[in-house]
């Protein structure tokens, strides 16, 4: 039950907010496509996300503000079951696209202090990822 109203909250304040953030759309992969990955990938992508990170961030008016950065979570969504801070996180991916992706994907949060005292939602960053069997780490869903 707990965890069920977790995931309301959740899901009514990252709906009701969107408007001021910038979530990206939903870009669901085919499980099948996805490799499986386990916690000795995470050096693997934190390399990856050095490339990754500003291509996703980096653009427009503001991308200075993004072009310093530190990974403050990088985590498989299993493994963060039981973890208050990122929990919600696996249970939005598994909403968003059914627990066989989720199972597949991880959770990025970053964290930008260029942003620090000018906006909240701006200063940290959530990022799903997954590893395409063919094509590599990729990101399939951006929230702030």
């Amino acid at each position: 039950m707990k965890k069920i109203m977790l995931v309301t909250l959740a899901l009514l304040l990252f709906g009701t907010t969107a408007g001021s953030v910038r979530a990206g759309s939903v870009e669901c992969p085919e499980p099948s496509d996805l490799e499986e990955t386990s916690m000795d990938d995470e050096k693997e992508l934190r390399k990856a996300l050095e490339k990754i990170i500003p291509k996703v961030y980096a653009q427009g008016d503001d991308a200075d503000m993004y072009s310093e950065w530190k990974i403050i979570t990088a985590k498989s969504f299993p493994k963060t079951v039981g973890d208050n801070h990122n929990e919600v996180y696996y249970e939005m991916a598994i909403n968003f696209c059914g627990k066989d992706v989720a199972e597949k994907s991880w959770l990025v949060r970053i964290h930008f202090p260029k942003w620090e005292g000018k906006s909240a939602s701006n200063a940290e960053g959530q990022i799903f990822l997954a590893k395409n069997k063919e094509k590599g780490w990729f990101v399939w869903f951006r929230y702030h």
